[in-house]
């Protein structure tokens, strides 16, 4: 299909679905607009209920998107904030400290790469040699390496220095033609390389800067990441799915989020119940969200489905052939999940554009948990092996099974007529997949 014909399909994208992202950005003034007001905080025991971005001082780092674009999927909560000595509440200072955050043993305390290694039992130390994860956002930041560089140091993994030049920015057709900064998309560049270094400090990271947010844009990224030799590519941004789009259509757009050795991850959405794309092509693993806490049980660690994840049944997608759950006649998001709730967020450090100065921010969202599951995938080394969404239905038995929930409480992105398709259950759920990585062994 010629270019500008699938533009114009594509400009129907965020039109048709407006209400399905509104929840998202409703309270989601641009990052630099400054904090939001309201109390909230991260606690080491479970929440009572997941808040929704824009509540309880929560906000989406990308605000609703424009027909053809879409928005990226990081939540920052804007009440955390680091001291220079403690994670605390309240308004943060206009210059942030930039020394690094301890690991303390309660109180707040958004997560380390220590945390998520030791939470999903990574062998982050041992593996990942060789292996290239390719993180595709839309805009530049300017300060994606530098704060990288800070984020690595703080938590003890390996710099991309010389020895290990291990990181490299490229704009969406492999040159250094970079696009313009963006200070909403650079948090979310930040937290897609820290929750990628988190889980696979000895890849490769290949940033692919997207010239700005539309469909059109993304997907070339997607192309170049893979033709720069990307062992996974991790997309943390979607729109809702559109109507009136033929098979042939939907197939022209899919292929660019589809090539053979290469698993590609995509975050399943931060507005609760429903499906966005790309996440609902079949040819993707889906990645769903959890709130993440510490607990006394023999895992140390304990998850909810995260309210904000989201999950259905693909209007469009036809069903997979390794999905057998019975409410979806078509393709069901997500496949697999991790922690994204921003009331038990992760630390992330960035600089680009942001009115107080940046530094240490507490981050959630989808956006983090898809590159910390592209970096799993890597870890494993299998990309080049395995159908990978197939592979995962196949090794349920080495995930973590998140089962908490009911119907519009915790554990429930929403209300399905009381169906796993909305709310956490044992085995197969919407929300959380397949489960949360318990080691390698799924990927």
């Amino acid at each position: 299909m010629p270019t500008r014909t699938r533009a114009r399909r594509l400009a129907v994208l965020a039109a048709a679905g407006v209400a399905a992202v509104a929840a998202m950005a409703s309270a989601a003034p641009a990052v630099a607009a400054g904090p939001s007001a309201g109390p909230t905080g991260t606690s080491v025991t479970p929440p009572s209920a997941a808040p929704s971005p824009g509540s309880l001082g929560t906000e989406a780092a990308c605000g609703l998107p424009s027909a053809g674009h879409a928005a990226c999927f990081a939540v920052l909560d804007r009440k955390v904030h680091w001291t220079g000595r403690r994670w605390a509440l309240g308004t943060a200072p206009k210059t942030r400290p930039r020394t690094a955050p301890k690991a303390t043993g309660g109180g707040l305390h958004p997560y380390l790469a220590a945390d998520l290694q030791d939470a999903y039992r990574l062998p982050s130390a041992l593996l990942g040699a060789r292996q290239t994860i390719a993180i595709v956002d839309a805009f530049d930041d300017p300060n994606a390496e530098r704060d990288l560089a800070v984020y690595r140091e703080a938590n003890g993994l390996p710099p991309c220095d010389a020895d290990f030049p291990c990181f490299r920015k490229v704009d969406q057709r492999g040159g250094t033609d970079y696009p313009t900064p963006d200070a909403n998309w650079s948090v979310e560049i930040s937290l897609d390389l820290d929750m990628a270094s988190a889980a696979c400090p000895n890849c490769e990271l290949l940033l692919v800067e997207a010239d700005d947010n539309g469909f059109d844009s993304l997907m070339a990224a997607v192309d170049t990441a893979v033709r720069l030799g990307a062992d996974v590519v991790s997309n943390s941004y979607g729109g809702p799915e559109w109507p009136g789009t033929s098979d042939d259509d939907l197939a022209e757009i899919a292929k660019h989020y589809d090539h053979d050795g290469v698993v590609i991850t995509a975050s399943s959405g931060d507005a609760g119940f429903g499906v966005s794309v790309p996440a609902a092509f079949g040819s993707v693993v889906a990645v769903g969200g959890t709130s993440l806490y510490r607990d006394g049980g023999r895992r140390g660690w304990a998850e909810d489905a995260w309210s904000g994840a989201g999950s259905g049944c693909s209007a469009y997608v036809a069903k997979p052939p390794w999905q057998r759950d019975g409410l979806c006649d078509t393709r069901t998001v997500a496949d697999v999940s991790a922690v994204a709730d921003p009331t038990t967020p992760v630390a992330v450090y960035d600089t680009y554009g942001l009115e107080d100065g940046g530094g240490w921010v507490a981050v959630g969202g989808t956006s983090a948990s898809a590159p910390l599951v592209a970096g799993i995938y890597a870890l494993a080394g299998n990309a080049r092996d395995i159908a990978p969404a197939r592979y995962l239905y196949s090794h349920r038995a080495a995930l973590f099974d998140v089962s908490s929930g009911f119907e519009g409480g915790p554990g429930s992105n929403g209300y399905c007529g009381g169906s796993y398709l909305c709310t956490a259950v044992h085995g197969y759920d919407g929300p959380t997949g397949n489960g949360s990585p318990n080691g390698i062994g799924a990927f």
